[in-house]
């Protein structure tokens, strides 16, 4: 359950590599995705989506990527 979640820091999931933006937007539509599968699946989950979206993140099993800005 999420009791016990610790907030991770933005640098450790990315050191810094990336915008604080690009991180909330990624882990919205991962909840979003959860969520839906949630739905369809009419399985129950312990954690919040957002919660196990963020940890998913954490752990690298998704990445971001962002477009390059050097135009």
């Amino acid at each position: 359950m999420y009791e016990h979640y610790t907030r991770p820091s933005v640098d450790d999931i990315f050191a810094g590599k990336m915008s604080r933006y690009s991180l909330a937007i990624a882990v919205a539509k991962r909840a979003r995705q959860i969520t839906d599968d949630m739905q369809s699946d009419k399985g129950k989950v312990c954690d919040k989506p957002v919660i196990v979206a963020v940890e998913e993140f954490k752990e690298h099993k998704f990445n971001i990527l962002e477009p390059d800005t050097d135009a």
